[in-house]
C-alpha cells in the first residue's frame, strides 16, 4: 500500500531519488573503469558495510524519510543493493590480485546491478503514479486509473484465478459539516475518513475517490459476503471515530455502504452499478448501514 504524501513531499522525495540514482550510476561507471583499467579502487568498496558507505546508501539508510521507508517497493531495495556490493568487492579484489575475473562471477555481479536498477526505478514508478493518479487531498486513488484497474482483476475473475468484490462508501450527512463548520472542516474530515480506511484494509486491497464524498474500495480474493463484513468492520469503526475540527470541535460522522461482487460474466461497469445500487439501498434504509446487491433492488 501506499502511504499518502503531500504534493510537496512527494516532488521533493523524487527530486531526492533522482540524485540517488545519479549518485548511483556513477558508482557504476567508476567501478567498471577501476575494473578496466586496473586502477586503484575506492577502499570503501572492499569493506563489509560498503552499501551503507556508498552516497545511494547514504540516502538510503540516513535520509529517506520514514513514510517513504515504510513502502514494500522501497525495503525490496535493501537486499539488492547490499547484495549488489558484496559482488562488486569480490571483482575488486580479484583484479588486485592480477587474476582474470572468471565470467561466472562477473555475469553474477551484473545481473544484480539489474536487479538492483529494477528495484529502483520500481519505487520511482510507483511515486510517480502516486503524484499523478493520487488524489492530493486524500491521498487516495483518483478515478484516473479506475477502469483499467477493474478490468485487470474482471481478467482473473473471469478466469477464475479469484474473486474480487467492490464497496462503495458515501458519508452521511457530509453536506451538514460544510454547512456549519465550512469547507475546510469537509476536507479534514474528508481526509480522515480517507486515512481511516486506507489504516483499516489488506495492503493489496485499493481505495479511490469516485466522488465529492464517495470512495470505491477493491476487495480482492473475497466473495461478495466476505465483503460485506469487511465493509460492517469499517463502517462501524468510522461510526466511533471523531473527526477533528479545530482544536475546540470534534464531529462524528457515519457512512454508508454499497457491496457488489465483481461479476465475470458482466461489463465492470455494470459491477459498478449493482454496487451503487447496493449504496443507494443503504442510504434509504436510514443510513449508517450497508447493503449487498441483490435482485430485488
Amino acid at each position: 500500500m501506499l502511504y499518502p504524501f503531500g504534493t510537496e513531499e512527494l516532488q521533493t522525495i523524487l527530486m531526492q531519488l533522482d540524485q540517488a540514482i545519479y549518485n548511483h550510476e556513477q558508482w557504476s561507471k567508476a567501478l567498471n573503469r577501476t575494473l578496466i583499467c586496473r586502477s586503484l579502487c575506492d577502499q570503501r568498496d572492499l569493506q563489509q558495510d560498503a552499501h551503507r558507505q556508498c552516497q545511494f546508501g547514504q540516502w538510503y539508510y540516513h535520509f529517506a524519510s520514514i513514510k517513504l521507508r515504510r513502502l514494500p517497493a522501497f525495503v525490496a531495495i535493501e537486499g539488492e543493493h547490499e547484495r549488489m556490493h558484496a559482488l562488486a568487492a569480490r571483482l575488486l579484489v580479484t583484479t588486485a590480485t592480477g587474476k582474470p575475473i572468471s565470467p561466472y562471477d562477473y555475469d553474477g555481479f551484473s545481473q544484480a546491478l539489474e536487479r538492483m536498477r529494477l528495484q529502483v526505478h520500481t519505487l520511482k514508478r510507483e511515486l510517480n503514479e502516486q503524484l499523478y493518479n493520487r488524489d492530493p487531498l486524500t491521498g487516495v486513488n483518483t478515478r484516473i486509473g479506475l477502469l483499467t484497474e477493474l478490468r485487470e482483476q474482471h481478467e482473473l475473475v473471469k478466469r477464475d484465478v479469484q474473486p474480487c468484490s467492490l464497496a462503495m462508501v458515501d458519508m452521511d450527512h457530509f453536506k451538514a459539516i460544510n454547512d456549519a463548520h465550512g469547507h475546510s472542516a469537509g476536507d479534514l474530515v474528508l481526509t480522515a475518513t480517507a486515512r481511516y480506511l486506507l489504516d483499516h484494509i489488506r495492503p493489496y486491497d485499493k481505495i479511490f475517490r469516485y466522488g465529492g464524498e464517495e470512495f470505491l474500495i477493491f476487495l480482492p480474493a473475497l466473495d461478495e459476503q466476505a465483503a460485506l463484513a469487511v465493509s460492517e468492520r469499517l463502517r462501524q469503526g468510522l461510526a466511533d471515530c471523531s473527526f477533528p475540527i479545530d482544536e475546540k470541535t470534534t464531529a462524528r460522522l457515519t457512512a454508508s455502504f454499497g457491496v457488489a461482487r465483481l461479476a465475470a460474466h458482466l461489463p465492470v461497469e455494470a459491477s459498478l452499478d449493482r454496487a451503487d445500487k447496493a449504496l443507494y439501498a443503504a442510504k434509504s434504509a436510514g443510513r449508517n448501514s450497508s447493503r449487498l446487491w441483490s435482485t430485488d433492488l
